[in-house]
């Protein structure tokens, strides 16, 4: 049932002309997030090739610890949504991510040159996330209307983003005046991380109870999965994700078809969230006016265009630049439009949980993209696994285009 709600957590209806201001809660956690941003990407810029090409790892090895820090967050979205939801606990829930991914950094400094270590470390970086994602971003649906959820998103994305371009610029700058001394990044990144716990504290609103009556069950998982809308979205964002190429490997890709010196192979990911950066919130206001279905479909579709640019015979400067333009299209019409779209159909009592689970079936699905695809590369080479996942992204686009289902009318949410 639809009911119109009132007040600040039950996301004020829709004022007809009126230009409503992102609410101060969202700018808050966006200033959170570009803070943790600016602290985890000093550390993670330069993964990929230190991995693949310092250690000597194979691409299928890459892909298999790729997929292993990425579902090291899926399972726990889930406590973390569940948690969050038990009496509106979000800031506080978050507040222990957040704190997590920040102690990381001082297990990277602690860690020299022990692989083992390093892996653990950023398992527990990746932990965090998972802990924090789900109850921040119920935090950003509860506190904004309905109509402009997609606005909020975007710019809660637009700052993340501009800490992950600011993070490997300060990471970088560090290294040339301390004559390449790692463990002061990880000092300064321990440092910045605990910046962003204390803005948490200090900036965003807690210690309320969600102003419903009702309490999710056990995980709130079959309450949830009753629901033929959430279940069609999850499925959804798991057939996508498993037809998802992740960065790491297009950046692999990029580097390998244009030769492009190692020196530069840092700065992919900057080209990306710079495109990223400037479409997001038009992105999100699109979403807005047209609805959020299709341009989480069409961001998608922008991915399979960049995987068919890789195999397509064109001047490395187009290669390069149309490769990260459209993944940053990517990412601005799908990470927060997903959110916008799945939030207005879960209850307040089950928002974080609700959208824990999404984000937990695709994040899965992610996993058994990465290893996949590093499988394939690894017996049959990177083309021919990029002809596969780019069949697999193109029929996963047309199942998840029928599958998505109609969204709710802007303005009121469910209870």
């Amino acid at each position: 049932m639809y009911l119109a709600t009132t007040g600040r957590r039950g996301a004020p209806p829709a004022l007809s002309g009126v230009r409503r201001r992102v609410p101060a809660t969202v700018l808050a956690l966006g200033t959170v997030s570009l803070v943790t941003d600016v602290s985890s990407e000093m550390v993670t810029a330069v993964l990929p090739l230190y991995l693949v090409l310092g250690l000597g790892l194979t691409p299928l090895q890459f892909g298999f610890l790729d997929g292993l820090f990425t579902g090291a967050t899926a399972l726990v979205r889930l406590l973390g949504g569940h948690a969050a939801d038990r009496g509106g606990r979000h800031k506080r829930i978050a507040g222990i991510g957040y704190a997590l991914s920040a102690c990381s950094r001082l297990g990277l400094l602690l860690a020299g040159g022990a692989t083992g270590l390093i892996a653990a470390s950023l398992a527990a970086d990746r932990l965090g996330k998972g802990i924090r994602t789900a109850p921040r971003d119920a935090l950003i649906t509860l506190e904004s209307p309905p109509d402009a959820l997609g606005r909020a998103f975007g710019v809660h994305r637009a700052m993340d983003t501009t800490g992950a371009l600011l993070g490997p610029l300060a990471a970088f700058a560090l290294l040339w005046a301390t004559a390449d001394a790692y463990d002061a990044v990880f000092v300064v990144s321990f440092c910045v991380g605990l910046l962003g716990v204390l803005l948490l504290v200090v900036l965003v609103p807690g210690g309320r109870r969600e102003t419903v009556r009702t309490a999710p069950g056990p995980l709130g998982l079959p309450a949830l999965l009753r629901q033929p809308a959430v279940r069609r979205v999850a499925l959804a964002a798991a057939l996508l994700g498993a037809a998802t190429v992740g960065d790491a490997f297009l950046y692999l890709l990029l580097q390998r078809r244009t030769a492009l010196d190692a020196t530069w192979f840092p700065f992919l990911p900057l080209g990306a969230a710079a495109a990223y950066l400037l479409l997001a919130v038009p992105a999100g206001r699109l979403a807005d006016r047209i609805g959020r279905r299709r341009p989480f479909l069409y961001g998608h579709g922008a991915l399979l265009l960049a995987m068919a640019l890789l195999l397509a015979p064109v001047p490395d400067a187009v290669l390069i630049g149309g490769v990260l333009a459209l993944l940053g299209v990517f990412y601005a019409a799908t990470d927060g439009v997903l959110m916008a779209l799945t939030g207005p159909l879960l209850p307040a009592a089950r928002r974080a949980g609700g959208l824990a689970l999404v984000q937990t079936a695709q994040a899965l699905a992610k996993v058994a993209a990465a290893t996949g695809f590093g499988a394939a590369w690894t017996l049959w080479g990177p083309s021919t696994a990029l002809v596969l996942a780019s069949a697999g992204l193109a029929a996963a686009l047309f199942c998840a285009a029928r599958l998505l289902p109609a969204e709710p009318p802007h303005g009121r949410t469910t209870t």
